[in-house]
């Protein structure tokens, strides 16, 4: 999943032979490098969405069944996806948060008290 620029001398020769005896193989790294490159890309909403759109056609033309999950996937969220270009900010602050809810809810084996739950989670994390 490395990029091209990161290889070895020995990857770049490996990497030749492998996508000269597998086309789609090379087909599939090209894509993935190519939704890579469209999120490292400083850009606006605009021009993301009109590069991710154009990524899903390359994607239905090549036919693979995994690129075309992720691909239904973005189109779902096409709405909320593009909004990482406004300041390259993630949701990961809240999934982290989450993770620890649930890690403490785990801890507690379940949940009766709802209201002494959430005090508690206030106490710890806030």
């Amino acid at each position: 999943f490395k990029s091209p620029e990161k290889w070895t001398v020995s990857q770049r020769q490996r990497a030749g032979m492998l996508f000269r005896l597998y086309p789609d193989l090379k087909e599939a790294y090209c894509l993935s490098q190519n939704l890579r490159a469209i999120f490292n890309k400083r850009s606006t909403k605009d021009s993301a969405r009109l590069n991710l759109a154009r990524w899903y056609n390359r994607v239905a033309e090549a036919g693979f069944k995994s690129f075309n999950t992720i691909a239904a996937t973005f189109y779902e969220h096409s709405d909320e996806i593009p909004n990482f270009f406004d300041n390259r900010s993630t949701n990961a602050s809240a999934e982290s948060m989450n993770s620890k809810i649930k890690a403490f809810r785990a801890k507690l084996h379940g949940v009766n008290d709802t209201k002494f739950f959430i005090f508690r989670l206030c106490k710890i994390y806030a």
